[in-house]
């Protein structure tokens, strides 16, 4: 069987799939934090003194809309993953650092299918329960496969990323 990425630019070093998720970040953080600056929402902030935990907090938050805030967080990160995933392959991030998503069987942009769940096992389980965990299982499986450096959600849509440049 032919090697998937014979033909295909180079795997992405992982410091810079780091830096791209970070711009990414930073990218629909800081909007989503200016609008609910208003809202005085504390989303994430646990108050220990009344025994709560992150779930309740995301789901009741200071004014009773957490759940709210969670769902639109989820519709702004899946979102702007998939849409720039589908168009080029390459988020803000990844573009900025010379870096693109691509199919593993041919190289090609992901469709929206494939955009679409790799967004979403990069953003939910991060957004709804594990936000220190989530990211730091995605980096390990990133370390360690081998031989595509495939994270979870690379996994699930059939993707790598490569360098562009």
């Amino acid at each position: 069987m032919p090697d998937p990425l014979s033909g295909m630019p180079p795997l992405a070093d992982f410091g810079k799939r780091l830096g791209a998720r970070i711009i990414d970040l930073i990218i629909v953080a800081v909007p989503l934090f200016l609008i609910q600056l208003p809202f005085g929402t504390r989303r994430y902030v646990v108050d220990t003194g009344k025994g709560e935990d992150v779930t309740e907090v995301i789901t009741k938050s200071y004014n009773g809309t957490g759940l709210l805030w969670t769902l639109i967080s989820i519709i702004a990160y899946v979102g702007y993953d998939w849409w720039f995933t589908k168009r080029r392959g390459q988020t803000i991030g990844k573009r900025a650092l010379g870096l693109r998503v691509a199919m593993l069987n041919d190289g090609s942009v992901p469709p929206s299918g494939a955009a679409l769940s790799r967004g979403a096992v990069l953003w939910v389980p991060t957004l709804i329960c594990c936000f220190c965990l989530w990211p730091l299982a995605l980096i390990i499986s990133i370390l360690v496969d081998k031989p595509y450096k495939q994270g979870l959600h690379d996994k699930v849509a059939k993707t790598v990323v490569v360098r562009t440049t």
